[in-house]
């Protein structure tokens, strides 16, 4: 009997601990009713109101922009700039409705159902009741509701209701988010979920953790706790504890925690160092109410006058780039690994900033940010109109709140544009406990001068101001201009001023759309979405190089040798970037390579290895130096890798000097032939055939087998049509303004007056014209030297010699020279040296991203084999000289340029490109004219063979 007694103790005892377990339970805990973002929606039913698939319940994937799912009208918001509500617009209703259930055990809890973002109202009903006091509007933030009166637990499900507006009621929301320049969504964009806490809790958390390692917070609870205190751990992310304290409530509805962590490792962009914080609310008896805990990084943010902006005591410059947040697939929706994958590209350029353009990006990217390493710009929306102020501050606070305690956060942006209320202002201070600065994109406003995309000129006179120099966007791209073109020069002028804080491009990925109303193509609104640096789905046009090497925190200088001492060894002058990384940190790796001749793709590496760590400060230089270099290698490759394995850039030099067409030999004699009309010469197997009328070559034959290359070389001189012949702008042609992006050629009124032929040679004599004379050096292996004399001037953008070839007859081309990507004149970097290779491709800028472009200027090329369906071509070049292939192509609306025919050329002076805002004038140094005036001669080399 005993032993039964006990046994029943025993058993009441656990029966009355049971229901506690659920009470006890301190935790916050999340359940999402949707997907965690595009790559796992969660099925919905849904009900459109207009357009595509609408008029029917059906389901849909939560989150998810309508349009992507097949619902709905596809709207672009600059057709309707301007107008609250204009007549004609897309303004369907989305109805979701979903059945959930939730555990018993979170009965006699708080219970919040929180969405992240959903454009652009929203009416909420939970089982058939309102949550909330009325509709949010504003499509990019996170907005709560309390229901826990109004929710069921254990196997009872839930229903909720939502009503999705696309264009919103309130006029003013619409002209702030949805009249701009980029593509407006509808529907519950981002996910959806429950919160459920104990009834007494933490209900946020702003934390300020200093350098110093002074860490503040501000805890604030749901409801004031009598006699409560909160309990504050700080660990490293290693689970080491790092500092604590125990701050008293004062029966108040906040602590204000404040406490010192002795040596704290310091969060920067280069060393993302965070740490997690424990708050625990304690009751009057001890006990545990309630657990929350929040990431962080120690860092401190000054803003001095006049001066820049320091992070932990240091100045930095940002490299930044504006980011939509975009898929072409699922809009606006992303993923936390998408969002992973927007900051490792942004990175791999070698950027260190981005600037959420134009409304805050998803919680997880600014995690990634924070990982990862990049500062931030957080932004409000308003394009060019702002939020009128009830419901704008409700907007910053939705903002300020949920983002205040990300360490890559250095800005909050109040607008875009002139989309500016000032009297939102104090409400970003109000909820930031760091008081960090608030900017005002293209306005210089609280100590930065942050204009957009000023010219060169206008940049440096802006430069000149008190204010800290900072363009939240400059170098406005389009197609293949902009971003990269012209940034050389832009920063070395931005840097040569102690007031610039660096700057942000426009922008960062093109925002094409998948149509699903058109077939599944992918639409970037003309010219509209086609600024990225990258494609839709990141495909990498030329710049992204160019930004890569320009911005690169490692800078190599190689240093020319006397022939003799740079056959056995080379240096380089190395010039560190970073703000806060010694270089040992870094890895240096070179290889010695041998490039093939024309008709072979085998490049041998004769020589690799691991250079010691150099040891060199921020700011600082050295030279470095490789010895015992082999001496036949043509290149020496160099690649840095950071300190977290990532490769930083990778520079490629030729080793040998400059690369002039090999003579032929002299005691060969061709075979000469006066057809009338035309003149053959045989050099081993190739014959060549000349016009007489015009003294060009019209074709050559091997093995019974003609190629067309033809109609030349004939020299070729443009400059832009807009311009005098004194290179200023032409105000003597009422048309000019028009002609800014076409060309035009300088007339050659050269007469051909025969030719000559001795030995080898064969000689194209002209009269009156810019051509003095062709000279063919003929060898026994079919192999022509090509010289052509020449006298001009004037200014040009575009100056060279030229042939005709038939562009579909040409399947691909090799080369070694820089690649693999073109040129233009302002954006010579990027490209290195090496073997490269691409098949012919045609795309149209802002319509298909096939990159790298098979059309364009090539630079330092030492040879070039096009192969053709007639058979193959080699042009040997003076790598002084460019090669060009046809012409790059513009977009259908020919924005940026309309090129002269140039065919197959080989070109001294190559165009600049300009950018969407500014032309090629307004953007620096290496993108103006250039004057030529006497005598000259290029040189280059031709060889046929059959397929």
């Amino acid at each position: 009997m005993k032993v039964l007694r006990k046994t029943i103790l025993l058993l009441l005892i656990s029966l009355a601990v049971l229901p506690l377990s659920g009470q006890d339970d301190v935790a916050t805990h999340r359940l999402y009713l949707s997907g965690h973002g595009c790559d796992d929606m969660v099925k919905w039913q849904f009900y459109c109101t207009d357009g595509q698939n609408s008029g029917c319940w059906t389901t849909i994937g939560v989150p998810s922009c309508w349009e992507l799912q097949g619902f709905g009208t596809y709207q672009y918001g600059m057709r309707f700039y301007g107008i609250k509500n204009p007549p004609g617009i897309a303004n369907e209703k989305g109805l979701y409705k979903y059945e959930f259930t939730l555990p018993e055990s979170w009965r006699n809890r708080q219970t919040e159902i929180v969405f992240e973002a959903v454009m652009t109202d929203a009416k909420v009903t939970i089982n058939g009741r309102k949550a909330g006091s009325g509709t949010h509007q504003g499509g990019f933030y996170r907005f709560a509701f309390d229901v826990s009166d109004r929710v069921n637990f254990g196997k009872k499900k839930n229903l909720l209701e939502v009503e999705v507006s696309k264009e919103s009621a309130n006029g003013q929301v619409n002209m702030a988010e949805r009249r701009a320049d980029y593509w407006n969504f509808g529907g519950i964009i981002r996910p959806v979920f429950i919160v459920s806490k104990p009834v007494l809790n933490i209900r946020r958390v702003a934390i300020d953790a200093g350098m110093d390692g002074r860490f503040r917070a501000d805890c604030f609870l749901n409801r004031a706790v009598e006699g409560a205190k909160v309990h504050t751990t700080v660990k490293d992310l290693a689970g080491r504890t790092v500092g604590s304290c125990v701050t008293d409530c004062r029966n108040s509805d906040v602590a204000h925690v404040d406490f010192v962590v002795r040596n704290p490792r310091l969060w920067t962009a280069e060393t993302p160092n965070r740490y997690a914080a424990t708050f625990e609310l304690i009751g009057r008896d001890g006990h545990v109410l309630h657990r929350e805990s929040q990431k962080f990084g120690f860092r401190t943010i000054e803003y001095r006058k006049s001066d820049g902006i320091y992070v932990n005591g240091t100045k930095i410059i940002l490299k930044g780039v504006n980011r939509h947040s975009f898929r072409p697939e699922s809009g606006r929706t992303l993923s936390p690994a998408k969002c992973v994958e927007d900051v490792e590209l942004i990175k791999s350029m070698n950027m260190n900033a981005v600037r959420l353009s134009h409304y805050p990006a998803d919680p997880e990217f600014l995690d990634a940010c924070d990982s990862l390493g990049l500062y931030v710009d957080c932004e409000l929306s308003g394009w060019h109109w702002a939020h009128e102020t009830v419901v704008g501050s409700k907007l910053v606070e939705e903002m300020v709140t949920r983002d205040v305690n990300h360490p890559s956060i250095l800005f909050w942006t109040n607008g875009n544009e002139g989309g500016f209320n000032y009297d939102l202002e104090p409400f970003f201070h109000k909820y930031d406990i760091q008081n960090r600065v608030v900017l005002y994109p293209w306005a210089n406003r609280n100590g930065f001068e942050t204009k957009h995309y000023r010219s060169y000129g206008e940049t440096e006179e802006y430069m000149r101001e008190p204010e800290i120099f900072m363009p939240t966007e400059f170098l406005h791209g389009l197609y293949d201009g902009g971003h990269g073109a012209g940034l050389a020069d832009y920063w070395a002028m931005m840097m040569s001023n102690p007031r610039c804080a660096g700057g942000f491009l426009w922008d960062l990925a093109d925002e094409g759309v998948v149509r699903t109303d058109k077939g599944g193509i992918i639409d970037c609104m003309g010219n509209f979405g086609a600024d990225g640096i990258v494609g839709p789905h990141f495909e990498k046009e030329g710049s992204y190089y160019t930004i890569r090497e320009v911005w690169s925190p490692v800078q190599l200088r190689r240093i020319n040798h006397p022939s003799a001492a740079f056959a056995a060894a080379d240096s380089m002058e190395v010039t560190n970037h970073y703000n806060f990384t010694n270089l040992r940190q870094c890895t240096f790796r070179y290889r010695y390579l041998f490039m093939p001749e024309p008709g072979s793709d085998r490049v041998v590496t004769l020589k690799s290895g691991r250079l010691n760590p150099i040891d060199v400060r921020p700011g600082q230089k050295t030279l470095l130096t490789i010895t015992d270099a082999p001496r036949n290698a043509d290149c020496i490759e160099v690649t840095c890798t950071d300190a977290f394995g990532k490769d930083i850039m990778t520079w490629s030099w030729p080793r040998s000097t400059v690369k002039s067409p090999k003579t032929s030999n002299s005691s060969f004699l061709p075979v000469f032939s006066d057809r009338g009309d035309s003149l053959t010469v045989t050099a081993g197997n190739t014959v060549y055939t000349f016009s007489q009328s015009t003294g060009h070559l019209n074709a050559a034959a091997v093995g019974g087998r003609t190629i067309h290359l033809a109609n030349g070389p004939r020299f070729v001189a443009a400059r832009r049509s807009d311009r005098s012949y004194d290179q200023f702008y032409n105000h003597d042609d009422p048309d000019a303004e028009k002609k800014k992006t076409q060309y035009t050629l300088y007339k050659d009124y050269a007469t051909f007056a025969g030719f000559s032929h001795d030995g080898n040679k064969l000689v194209a004599h002209y009269d009156n014209g810019t051509v003095d004379s062709v000279v063919w050096t003929f060898g026994a292996d079919g192999t022509a030297i090509i010289n052509v004399g020449y006298h001009f001037g004037g200014v040009v953008d575009l100056m060279g010699v030229s042939f005709d070839y038939p562009e579909t007859d040409v399947l691909s081309k090799s080369w070694v020279g820089n690649g693999p990507y073109r040129v233009w004149q302002n954006r010579l970097q990027g490209p290195q040296y090496g073997y490269w290779s691409n098949s012919y491709n045609d795309p149209i800028p802002g319509e298909s991203w096939d990159y790298p472009e098979f059309k364009g200027y090539f630079a330092g090329v030492d040879w070039m084999r096009l192969h053709t369906t007639e058979g193959d071509i080699t042009i040997g070049n003076d790598p002084h000289y460019y090669i060009g292939v046809y012409e790059p192509r513009d977009g259908r609306d020919h924005l940026l340029y309309e090129l002269p025919h140039t065919g197959i050329s080989i070109l001294g002076v190559i165009p600049a490109v300009r950018n969407k805002v500014n032309c090629t004038d307004l953007n620096g140094p290496s993108a103006q004219p250039r004057w030529l005036s006497g005598n000259g001669t290029i040189q280059f080399s031709l060889k046929f063979e059959k397929p």
